[in-house]
């Protein structure tokens, strides 16, 4: 898990090294072990390393192969590198290091751009071909790895955070008017290639990206698995669908654990992540590490789950490390888990997150984590309604949506109201492709391609790599999922949701934290905002930067100053949080 970076030129000039350094340096936490950086004529790349395989200095990158006359910097990691080394080999080829890094050169160039067919794992990578002048960008399937980039006439940046292309200079920060849209529309769901700053962009998942010496560029899509029941699942009853779904959710968890450290589990006490701790007992992992956080109650509302976990601690004899956080400490703590945001994020699990890292970074560099299960086996309550659903955009837009887009239009400020709909069109745009069996397979899959990447996937990347750990989510093992897309929708909704996962949990782990009602990551303060938080919010709204930008009417934020727990969106978010956190962040960064 590391940090990569490059700057690529088509104009006659070489890349700038002081531009690369920059980016580097902004994202030096997300690998604090090492760092690389390999300045050749019009290319580029900077990398900084968090040692996980092949901990020797072999494995550096950027790493070149002058045999083959490539370059590679890459972010993440490849389950199934030894695999593919011993069908390398086989082949033919060489190798001079123990790790997955070299893996990935060999395999393009054995098969090109094909090879990311093969790579079972979370990637980001770039790869430059001497002789061409070639650059190759992929993603991994579910977009685990982030890849921003900035395209200028001649030039075109690459970095694993959007802040890391902001401190390379020379780019765009406004606010994007149509990003802001979908921030404020989709639960502040921004979708690729936008970005909030209008001169950033990201990468869409399962993509490979070819740029050639002359900035002309092609991209693909290497992966859209159908949903919903394929031919050779006709007559399967839930037994053998439950079999299947156990069988593939072993074989991730499992193949998680390719390590040269040790790897622990962040157990929130549900049934994800507990089932993940099951079945690493199931395999003889003894020991092993598990760590849970908690906060304050605020108006009511407990802010830990610490009973689940402790019982699942208990039940399987863990190594369990409990952190509560104190309403105070909390407060201190948001301006490093903002700055640690890559793109604004209002889910109140950052915060958690990002503290909880903090503390299992001080006792080991992998976990596994339990995200991905709600969106891949539906898990949320949006999914129900959407079984019946004559019109699935709009019953989607109604439990899913903050706001529809004449609301939006009030609430925005007089310079950025311009329709508002490009949300809306944009869901509908995706229910309508093909290969979705029905209105429940079409929200799982925009969710799970989708709002998934940059919600809960930017999130764990985000506030992990903040402390140099890496998070591995088996969930969304491609693999798992496209078993998961062909279980009938009916399967997945039984049981108030994710029927077929408690079906197959009640296999492994004790019943007491399946048979509950549903829990979330709670942080209270940040939903009811009051005291200290309502001051941080309403001084940086009413500041003369936020002022000038104008995003919001200010009429609609006095009312949320008023009365913040008036306004909690479908999704019970504070719409005082969403507003105030879009306008810290742009101050944390300095940017907009």
């Amino acid at each position: 898990m590391c940090g990569i970076a490059g700057e690529i030129r088509f104009d006659g000039r070489i890349a700038d090294a002081d531009a690369v350094s920059k980016m580097m340096r902004s994202q030096a936490r997300r690998g604090p072990d090492s760092c690389g950086q390999l300045m050749r004529g019009r290319v580029g790349f900077g990398h900084q390393r968090l040692r996980v395989i092949d901990l020797s200095s072999r494995s550096e990158q950027p790493m070149v192969d002058p045999e083959l006359g490539l370059t590679i910097v890459f972010n993440g990691c490849i389950y199934n590198y030894q695999a593919l080394r011993e069908e390398l080999l086989e082949l033919g080829y060489r190798f001079f290091s123990g790790g997955d890094t070299e893996v990935i050169l060999k395999a393009y160039h054995a098969w090109g751009t094909g090879c990311v067919k093969r790579f079972l794992g979370m990637f980001a990578f770039a790869i430059h071909e001497r002789d061409s002048g070639r650059v190759i960008l992929a993603r991994d399937r579910f977009g685990i790895k982030p890849l921003y980039y900035s395209e200028t006439p001649g030039r075109f940046r690459f970095a694993s955070t959007l802040p890391g292309i902001v401190a390379a200079g020379d780019v765009d920060t406004s606010v994007d008017p149509q990003a802001l849209q979908f921030y404020m529309s989709w639960h502040a769901v921004v979708p690729p290639p936008w970005t909030i700053l209008k001169g950033v962009r990201k990468m869409p998942p399962a993509t490979v990206r070819v740029i050639e010496a002359d900035g002309s560029s092609t991209s693909e899509g290497f992966w859209d698995p159908p949903f919903g029941p394929a031919a050779e699942d006709a007559g399967r009853s839930n037994a053998d669908w439950e079999e299947l779904v156990l069988a593939a959710l072993r074989t991730a968890v499992e193949r998680r654990m390719v390590s040269d450290v040790p790897v622990g589990v962040l157990l929130s006490g549900g049934v994800d992540s507990s089932l993940i701790v099951g079945l690493l007992a199931e395999m003889g992992q003894h020991g092993l590490s598990t760590f849970s956080i908690g906060f304050e109650e605020a108006h009511g509302e407990k802010g830990d789950e610490f009973v689940y976990s402790d019982l699942i601690a208990r039940h399987y004899g863990t190594d369990h490390h409990k952190l509560f956080i104190p309403s105070d400490d909390l407060l201190k703590e948001l301006p490093g888990a903002i700055e640690a945001m890559a793109e604004p994020m209002v889910s109140y699990d950052n915060v958690g997150f990002y503290l909880l890292s903090r503390e299992v970074a001080k006792h080991i560099k992998v976990v596994q984590s339990g995200q991905g299960a709600d969106e891949v086996f539906a898990g949320y309550h949006w999914y129900p309604p959407m079984a019946g659903a004559n019109d699935p955009v709009a019953t989607y837009a109604k439990a899913f949506f903050d706001r529809d887009a004449g609301t939006l239009n009030q609430y925005l400020g007089s310079e950025w109201r311009n329709g508002g709909t490009l949300p809306l069109d944009f869901v509908r745009e995706h229910f309508n492709r093909p290969g979705a069996a029905d209105p429940v397979a079409k929200a799982l899959r925009i969710d799970s391609t989708i709002m998934l990447v940059d919600d809960p996937v930017k999130r764990v990347d985000n506030m992990t790599m903040a402390w140099g750990l890496e998070a591995r989510v088996p969930f969304l093992d491609h693999e798992l999922a496209e078993v998961a897309a062909r279980v009938p929708s009916e399967l997945k909704l039984a049981g108030g949701g994710k029927g077929i996962l408690k079906d197959v949990a009640r296999k492994v782990i004790p019943s007491e934290v399946i048979d509950r009602p549903k829990g979330y990551f709670p942080v209270p303060a940040l939903k009811y905002i009051s005291g200290p938080y309502l001051d941080l919010v309403r001084d940086a709204l009413t500041s003369q930067s936020a002022r000038e930008r104008g995003l919001f009417a200010p009429d609609y934020l006095e009312a949320l100053f008023a009365d913040p727990t008036a306004h909690i969106t479908p999704l019970r978010g504070s719409e005082l949080w969403q507003v105030g956190l879009l306008e810290l962040w742009l101050q944390q960064q300095g940017v907009g």
